[in-house]
C-alpha cells in the first residue's frame, strides 16, 4: 500500500477522504459490537473464565492505553500518520480471526488464555493506532464542520451497533434454546465476522489521503513535556481525568447491578442499553449543530448535568417491589443516558482536537489518553471497594400514613450496597463539573447568551423548556446551595 502524505489536498479529496473514514467507522464498529460487551463476557465464561479473567478483561482495553507513548515516537520517527494508524490497525484486527479458530488451531488447550493473549494484542495495537488516527483526523476534517461530521458518523456506527447487538442477541438465544452445545461456536464465528470487517475497514481507511505535516526533531521527553505547559490543555486534563474517575467508579457496575440487585434477565438488559443508544443516534448531530455553532464546552455544561441527574435516578432504582415501575424509571434513566452520553462524547472528543496545536496534536492527545486511561483504571476498582464497604449498610428512609381502616408505608430512599456507589458517583461527577469552566475554547460564546438561544430553540421544538432549562442550570444552583451553607 502507497501510504505516502500529500503537501496540498483538494476539496474533492477531502471529501472523499471523509466519506473513506465512514466507512472505516462502519466497519469497526461492527468489529466491536461482535466482539465486546456482553457477548465477550458471555463467551468468557463458557470458556471457563473466573472472577479475575472476567476482570482482566475488562480491565485490557483502559490498561493498553498507556503503551500510546510509543505511537508518539512511530509518528515522530516515520512523519506519517495515516501509516501508523493503518498497519497498527491490520495488526490489532488479525488476532481477533486467530481467537476465532482457536478451536481449530488449539482444540484441547486452555482456550481462556488465548482469549487473553490475543485480546491483549487486540487493543494493543489499538492503542497504538488511536493518537496516530486523532491527529490524522483532526488535519484532515475540517474544523469548521468537525462537529457536524463526527456527529454524522457517530449516529451511523449506533445505528449499526443497534442492529447488529439485536440479531446477535436474538441469534444466540436461538442457537442456546435450539442447540446449546453449539453456543461457543456461534461465538467463534462472530469473532471470525469481526476479524474480517476489521481488515476489510483497515484498507478502507488507507485509502483516505493525509495532509502532509511539517516534521520536527525535537526530543520525545521535550515534546511529552509540552501538553503541562500549556495552562488551557492543563486544565482540560485535569477536567478530564475528575470527570472519567467519577463517571467510571459506578458505570462498570450498572449492569452487575441490575443481574444482581434487581435479578433482570439479559434480554431486559439488552432492550435497556439499545434504547440508550437509539437515543444516541437520535441526539448526535443536534449536539453536533449547537457545538459548532458555540462550543464543545457549552455542551458539556448542559449534557454533563443531566448524566449527573441519571446517576442519582438509580439511586431509587429498586426502591419498589414491582417490577413495572422500577422497568419504567430504568427506560427513563436509560433515555437520558444517551441523550447526554451523545453530547459528552461529541464534546469532549471535539474540544480535546480543538485545543491541541495541529504542529503537536499527537503528543497533545496521546498524553490526555494515557492521564484518562490510568484514571478510568482505577475507577473501578475504587468503586469495587466502595460497593464492598457498603455491602452490610442501609439508609432507609420511609414516609408511613397510618389510620384506623388503612396504613400506607412510602419508601422514599433506601440507599445500599451500588445505591451508596451511585450516589458518591454523583455526587464526583458534579464536582468535577466545576473544572470545566475554567478551560477556555476558542469560538466560545457567552453561556448565558447560548442558554437562552437553547430554551427558545427546544420550547420550540419540544413544547418542554422547563426541565431543559433546570437541567442547564443544575451545577450554579449546586453551586449557589455550597455557597449559601458555607459559615460566615
Amino acid at each position: 500500500m502507497l501510504l505516502t502524505p500529500e503537501k496540498t489536498l483538494s476539496e474533492a479529496a477531502v471529501k472523499r477522504g471523509m466519506r473513506l473514514v465512514i466507512g472505516d467507522g462502519l466497519a469497526a464498529e461492527m468489529m466491536i459490537t461482535l466482539t465486546g460487551g456482553a457477548f465477550l463476557v458471555a463467551m468468557a465464561l463458557l470458556m471457563g473464565a473466573n472472577n479475575l479473567q472476567i476482570g482482566l478483561l475488562a480491565a485490557l482495553p483502559t490498561f493498553t492505553n498507556v503503551f500510546q507513548l510509543i505511537s508518539v515516537w512511530l509518528v515522530r520517527r516515520t512523519n506519517n500518520r495515516r501509516a501508523v494508524a493503518v498497519y497498527c490497525n491490520l495488526l490489532a484486527r488479525i488476532p481477533l480471526l486467530l481467537i476465532g479458530l482457536i478451536p481449530l488451531i488449539w482444540p484441547r488447550a486452555g482456550n481462556i488464555h488465548f482469549l487473553l493473549i490475543f485480546l491483549s494484542l487486540f487493543y494493543f495495537f489499538g492503542s497504538l493506532a488511536g493518537p496516530s488516527w486523532n491527529a490524522w483526523m483532526k488535519d484532515l476534517i475540517p474544523e469548521a464542520q468537525m462537529g457536524v461530521y463526527f456527529a454524522r458518523r457517530s449516529s451511523y456506527t449506533q445505528a449499526l451497533n443497534v442492529v447488529l447487538s439485536l440479531a446477535a442477541a436474538f441469534g444466540i438465544d436461538y442457537i442456546r434454546q435450539r442447540s446449546p452445545n453449539q453456543e461457543l461456536t456461534a461465538y467463534y464465528w462472530m469473532f471470525v465476522l469481526a476479524g474480517i470487517a476489521g481488515i476489510v475497514g483497515a484498507f478502507i481507511l488507507a485509502g483516505a489521503p493525509e495532509p502532509a505535516m511539517e516534521a520536527k526533531k525535537d526530543n520525545l521527553f521535550k515534546l511529552l513535556q509540552k501538553p503541562f505547559r500549556d495552562q488551557n490543555f492543563l486544565r482540560l486534563l485535569w477536567f478530564s481525568s475528575a470527570w472519567v474517575f467519577a463517571v467510571n467508579i459506578a458505570t462498570p457496575f450498572f449492569t452487575v447491578f441490575m443481574m444482581k440487585g434487581m435479578g433482570l434477565s439479559l434480554s431486559y438488559i439488552t432492550v435497556l442499553l439499545m434504547i440508550s443508544q437509539l437515543t444516541g443516534v437520535f441526539t448526535f448531530r443536534v449536539w453536533g449543530v449547537f457545538a459548532d455553532r458555540y462550543s464543545n464546552k457549552t455542551i458539556l455544561a448542559i449534557s454533563g448535568p443531566m448524566y449527573v441527574l441519571t446517576l442519582l435516578c438509580w439511586c431509587f432504582v429498586g426502591i419498589y417491589s414491582s417490577l413495572y415501575a422500577n422497568l419504567a424509571l430504568l427506560v427513563l434513566i436509560h433515555i437520558v443516558t444517551g441523550i447526554a452520553n451523545a453530547g459528552i462524547t461529541l464534546s469532549t472528543t471535539n474540544i480535546g482536537l480543538k485545543l491541541a496545536p495541529s504542529m503537536d496534536a499527537v503528543v497533545y492527545l496521546t498524553s490526555r489518553n494515557i492521564i484518562s486511561a490510568v484514571f478510568s483504571a482505577i475507577a473501578p476498582l475504587c468503586g469495587g471497594y466502595i460497593a464492598d464497604y457498603f455491602e452490610s449498610r442501609r439508609v432507609t428512609i420511609d414516609a408511613t400514613f397510618a389510620g384506623p381502616h388503612y396504613n400506607k408505608v412510602l419508601h422514599l430512599l433506601d440507599l445500599h450496597q451500588w445505591n451508596f456507589l451511585f450516589l458518591i458517583s454523583a455526587i464526583l461527577t458534579l464536582l468535577s463539573l466545576e473544572l470545566l469552566f475554567i478551560v477556555q475554547e476558542k469560538g466560545e460564546v457567552n453561556r448565558n447568551t447560548v442558554v437562552r438561544i437553547m430554551r427558545t430553540s427546544i420550547r420550540g421544538n419540544l413544547k418542554d423548556a422547563f426541565l431543559i432549562g433546570n437541567l442547564i442550570n443544575l451545577h450554579d444552583q449546586f453551586k449557589g446551595f455550597i455557597i449559601r451553607r458555607k459559615p460566615g
